[in-house]
């Protein structure tokens, strides 16, 4: 029962959060003067920028990654710096994420322990990382390192993946995996669910449990780094953002419920393959 309530009380706070968040863009779009740059271009670059939206989402709440990465390559492809590249994705996922932690949550696919020990320390990394990369330095320096890092991981559990599955109910190193995907998330405008759900995975974590745990917290990791951004460097390419938001709002329950009904060894082969190529293509992009 309390196990219950202690779910119910992360629901809550997502849609609370989300609310203020909304009710804070609202506000300082018409305290600015800005509310002209909201008005929205239906064109066919808007609805390139939905179904990019909805195909990342789709991946991410599936598998647990690749909505940062996936969109960050995008807006970087379109000549926006990457500290506001990662300012947009982070406040797209914010709304991406909570649809997608409340789905998880409403099909039981969160462990609380797990959740309890991720969240804290991924939000403390995220605010530092975001702190930097917005007064300090480019992030895209270390995404080579850590795309080599996640290249090995993703071969290891496809590997593992034709292994019997053995899951386990302690993982090592929980805490400090939780900072270092929150950091990185930040830095690369992308990373914390490759980081995060693939390391969980491969020391025996069931897949669907740590996908829907890892997707859940990610929510608080994006609200909190979202906020040093919109203070550091604000909000650009509305049209953008909003195409992100509306295809990852309409796919985060789907991709909740292919979760819960793909079997754990397929989850892991798919999980360890989508690792290779995401980190292969950023390792190539940054020696060309």
């Amino acid at each position: 029962m309390t196990n219950k309530l202690s779910l119910r009380h992360i629901g809550k706070l997502i849609i609370l959060l989300k609310l203020a968040l909304v009710a804070f863009l609202v506000i300082k779009i018409l305290t600015d003067g800005d509310a002209s740059s909201f008005s929205l271009p239906v064109n066919s670059s808007f609805f390139m920028f939905v179904v990019a939206g909805f195909l990342a989402q789709l991946v991410d709440g599936t598998l647990g990654m690749a909505y940062g990465v996936s969109c960050s390559t995008l807006l970087l492809n379109f000549g926006i710096s990457p500290a506001v590249a990662s300012a947009s994705v982070h406040t797209a996922e914010v709304f991406t994420t909570g649809v997608s932690g409340l789905s998880h949550l409403f099909l039981k696919n969160v462990n609380m322990k797990l959740f309890l020990k991720i969240v804290v320390p991924g939000v403390i990394g995220a605010v530092i990382g975001a702190w930097l990369i917005s007064d300090f330095f480019d992030g895209g320096v270390i995404k080579p390192y850590i795309s080599a890092y996640l290249l090995i991981m993703g071969i290891r559990l496809v590997v593992k993946s034709f292994k019997p599955v053995q899951p386990k109910e302690a993982a090592k190193r929980v805490s400090l995996l939780g900072f270092v995907g929150g950091f990185c998330d930040a830095i690369g405008g992308g990373g914390w669910g490759p980081i995060v759900t693939t390391n969980l995975i491969f020391q025996g974590k069931t897949p669907k449990e740590t996908i829907g745990t890892v997707n859940t917290a990610e929510f608080f990791v994006a609200f909190f780094s979202t906020g040093v951004f919109l203070f550091f460097v604000g909000i650009d390419s509305w049209p953008i953002i909003l195409g992100l938001i509306i295809g990852g709002v309409l796919a985060a329950p789907i991709g909740a419920v292919m979760a819960k009904r793909v079997k754990p060894k397929t989850l892991m082969l798919l999980v360890g393959n989508l690792i290779i190529l995401i980190s292969a293509y950023t390792i190539y992009k940054s020696l060309i």
